[in-house]
């Protein structure tokens, strides 16, 4: 089967950047915004589920007051649905499947393409930063223009099974099940939930990926 364009580049440098997938500026301003806040309510101690300083992987724990990252930012106790309005919007969907060569019935939410090879972990095993992050084996320096505000819209493909159940069910999703989380979703974010709750009901002890 014939690669397309995005999918060749995503091939031979591990990640691609899409322009366009944000509809409007004023859409982008409604991301913006619910990121802001969002980002506030964690820094004041007001939302836990939180990624904290010196610890890569979960489970994080209350201890550590700074934090690095916002989780489940679609969780409906945020009371922000613009995430999950774009999350299952049609153009994010259409690159997700042109990149993982599916249909729109084999994605599901959540994970990254593979799992950390032994080469790259060995790099990460201390709580030290790197000398330089670029000696990382794959690591390839993307600059941003303007403030860095990360959204992560990750989803997968059913057929990574239980590597791909670990990697996401370690992250306490339980709340996904949950009636006031999926009536916040269009039908296709419905659907791309069944999906998920379905490789949590397989996949019952999973674990966590890493620890530290």
């Amino acid at each position: 089967m014939m690669l397309s364009e995005l999918k060749k580049l995503y091939e031979e440098q591990g990640f691609v950047v899409v322009p366009g997938l944000i509809p409007s500026p004023s859409y982008e301003q409604q991301l913006r915004e619910a990121c802001d806040r969002i980002v506030s309510l964690t820094r004041e101690g007001k939302w836990s589920r939180r990624r904290t300083v010196g610890k890569q992987f979960p489970p994080f724990g209350d201890d550590n007051p700074d934090s690095w990252g916002v989780q489940h930012v679609m969780h409906p106790g945020l009371g922000e649905p613009v995430f999950a309005e774009w999350y299952t919007s049609q153009k994010l969907l259409d690159v997700v499947m042109e990149l993982l060569e599916c249909g729109e019935e084999s994605v599901e939410m959540g994970s990254h393409r593979v799992p950390r090879t032994l080469e790259q972990r060995k790099h990460s095993e201390t709580m030290e930063p790197p000398r330089n992050p670029l000696d990382m084996p794959g690591a390839v320096q993307l600059t941003l223009q303007q403030k860095r505000a990360t959204l992560h819209a990750t989803m997968g493909n059913v057929k990574g099974g239980s590597t791909r159940a670990r990697n996401i069910l370690q992250h306490d999703l339980n709340w996904m099940k949950e009636h006031a989380f999926r009536d916040g979703l269009n039908e296709r974010g419905k659907a791309m939930l069944d999906r998920l709750i379905e490789m949590k009901e397989e996949n019952a002890n999973v674990g966590y990926s890493l620890s530290g």
